[in-house]
Parts: structure tokens; C-alpha cells; sequence
């Protein structure tokens, strides 16, 4: 006959997908009973509206009834009490506090970036989502926190809509087709071409809530998409969140680099480390030919890159192809060479800190 600890055991590798957990850690299995073979379990979920409460019932069911011996389980729902999930905000908030990298509500983040330029029209928005894809293909573990509250464009690129959910423990971000963690502006409005009229106060602080009130669990990189200029929103993120460091974005042009470079000296007053600059919309790689052509002249990075005393990550062509699957939502399914090399030199530039083996990347199947 099996027993209640052998039944414990087996529920250890039910993971709740919000959380990270298991569901014996959570403290979310109670009343478990043995009557022969048969197993009765009550399962306390965070809310009821959950909404992958049926697989995780199913999981539940599964795990319990691989057990040798068990015949028949059954697994009811309930719901953990406020008092409980209190308990274990505290709980999760202790044990990611002891892990290295940056930690906030019920969040753990090994790197957090900011993405930024300075100078708009350059192509910020569509590095940081192509970024997020290659290091997603290599097996990292990625969020996306869009930061450009008036402007977002993170959702229609990734092909995501809203409303995001909202459970006891925080807001879900919402996931793309491979996996990665958005939240943005974008996905708490009826409509994606809805105006939001909000002056700087109220921006920074749905800024801060982008981090503090989002279960984005284990990262290893928490990408932020900031919006042009050295106004509120960046202040925000650059003095109020655990950023790590940026990477500026710019394109070959001289106009282009003298607006970046005061984003350069804005992270340099604040203490801010330049992990790399990227140039973008580099060169156009004519397909007949082979031969590539500088569309906005020669390239003025190498001084910005100077002034960072940073490298140049990458240099990005223009493609048309990528603006077709962004505009469609399809993103992720671009692939260019030249975005390889990025995300290889952008992991080089950004390492990760080491970790027990277990908390290492997995390859995606």
C-alpha cells in the first residue's frame, strides 16, 4: 500500500508554472489520504479564476497515481486562505533574496538590461524583441519589460494581446509563442491603438509596477525596452530598478550618434555600466549582388563606443523581411547571421553568474 510520504514525494514534481515551485513547497497540497489504493488530495490553488487550474489538476493526478500500488486518485480544488498566501509571498521573497542576481516581489532575475538610445526611429524596440528571441533559441530563460509607455510596440511584434491577469500573488505576465515574459502598456487596453494620456508621475509609477507587482519568477535576462530621450520613464528605470546594465542602440549616422551619446552620459552621472552599443540598420545587403550598401553613410558608432569605453556588439543590416514579421506578430521566426553574432557577443559582454548545475539553461525541445 503506498504511503503519504511516498505520495508527497511524487508531488514534488508538479511545478506551478505562475510560481516556479513545487506544489509541496507552496504549501498548495493538503489533506492528503491513503485508503488502500486510493489517494484524495486537496489541492489549494492562489485563486480560483486560475487559469491553468485544470492542468495543474491534472498534473496533480498523474504525479500521484505513478506511485506503485496507487489505483484510483482524486484530486478537488480549494483555495489557499489570505493568511496563507501572505505566508508565502514571505516565503518566496526569503528564498530569492539568497540567490545571487536581483530579486524583487516574488522575482528572481539573474540579469536585468536596459535597452536604450536616446534617439528615436532607431530600431530599439525591434533589437530588444530580436535579442529576447536568440537568447530564447539558445535556452535562456527571458522577459521583456516595455518600458515605452506611450509608444509600445513589444505586443504587435510578438503577436500578443491582452488583458494580462491579475491573481492574489501579482500580474501574469503574458508569454509568446516560445516562452518569453512580456509585460507592456499594451496589454492592459481594450484596444492596442488606445492613446494613453498620462503625465510623468504616473508612468514611472506603472514603470515600478512593471517589476514589483509582475510574477516574472526566474530570469536570466529581464530585457527593458525604454522609450527616446533622457525624460521620466528612463530616470525611472535607471534610479528605481535593479538595472544591471544597458546596451545603447544606434544607427550609423552622425545625428544619430551625438543623440545617443547624451544617453552615454547620462548612464556614466548615474553609474550605470555600458555593456556594449549596438548599431543598427547598418548597411543593406543587396541580394543580387552580395555587395552591401551603407544607406545612411558612414559609420559614426565607433566614437560613441569610444565614449562607453564599451564594444560594438553588433552591426544589424536593414531587412526587409523583418519588417514583415513584425508587423504579423511573427518575430521570433527571423533569422539573420548578423543577430547570432549579437546575442554571442551580447552574452559574452553580460555574463551570467554561476549557478548550481540545475539552474542552467535548457536547451528548448
Amino acid at each position: 500500500m503506498p504511503t503519504i510520504e511516498e505520495i508527497e514525494q511524487a508531488l514534488t514534481q508538479v511545478i506551478d508554472p505562475e510560481l516556479g515551485r513545487n506544489i509541496v513547497e507552496l504549501g498548495m497540497a493538503k489533506n492528503i489520504q491513503v485508503d488502500g489504493g486510493n489517494v484524495s488530495i486537496t489541492l489549494a490553488l492562489t485563486t480560483m479564476g486560475c487559469p491553468l487550474r485544470n492542468q495543474l489538476q491534472e498534473n496533480t493526478r498523474a504525479a500521484a497515481a505513478a506511485v506503485p500500488g496507487v489505483n484510483h486518485v482524486n484530486v478537488e480544488l480549494t483555495t489557499l486562505t489570505s493568511e496563507e498566501i501572505e505566508q508565502l509571498k514571505a516565503k518566496l521573497q526569503a528564498g530569492a533574496s539568497g540567490q545571487g542576481g536581483v530579486s524583487g516581489h516574488l522575482n528572481h532575475v539573474r540579469n536585468m538590461v536596459a535597452v536604450m538610445s536616446g534617439k528615436g526611429g532607431v530600431g530599439k524596440s525591434s533589437v530588444t524583441a530580436l535579442l529576447a528571441s536568440y537568447l530564447r533559441k539558445q535556452g535562456y530563460s527571458v522577459g521583456v519589460l516595455d518600458a515605452d509607455i506611450t509608444g509600445p510596440s513589444i505586443p504587435r511584434m510578438f503577436g500578443i494581446c491582452g488583458p494580462v491577469m491579475g491573481i492574489p500573488m501579482g500580474i501574469l505576465p503574458i508569454e509568446t509563442k516560445t516562452g518569453i515574459k512580456v509585460m507592456s502598456a499594451n496589454l492592459m487596453l481594450p484596444e492596442e491603438d488606445m492613446a494613453i494620456v498620462w503625465r510623468g508621475p504616473i508612468m514611472s509609477g506603472t514603470i515600478k509596477q512593471f517589476w514589483t507587482d509582475v510574477l516574472w519568477g526566474q530570469l536570466d535576462y529581464l530585457l527593458i525596452d525604454l522609450p527616446p530621450g533622457t525624460s521620466d520613464a528612463t530616470l525611472t528605470v535607471m534610479q528605481s530598478l535593479p538595472v544591471n546594465g544597458v546596451v545603447m542602440v544606434t544607427t550609423p549616422q552622425s545625428l544619430a550618434s551625438m543623440v545617443v551619446r547624451k544617453t552615454v552620459h547620462m548612464a556614466q552621472e548615474l553609474k550605470i555600466p555600458v555593456f556594449g552599443v549596438v548599431e543598427n540598420m547598418s548597411y543593406y545587403l543587396c541580394p543580387e549582388t552580395g555587395q552591401e550598401h551603407q544607406i545612411f553613410g558612414a559609420s559614426h558608432t565607433d566614437e560613441v563606443a569610444g565614449l562607453a569605453e564599451a564594444p560594438v556588439l553588433g552591426r544589424l543590416p536593414i531587412d526587409p523581411s523583418l519588417t514583415q514579421l513584425a508587423d504579423r506578430g511573427d518575430i521570433e521566426q527571423f533569422e539573420n547571421g548578423a543577430y547570432d553574432k549579437l546575442a554571442a557577443a551580447f552574452i559574452e559582454a553580460v555574463p551570467l553568474e554561476e549557478q548550481e548545475a540545475e539552474q542552467q539553461p535548457e536547451a528548448e525541445e
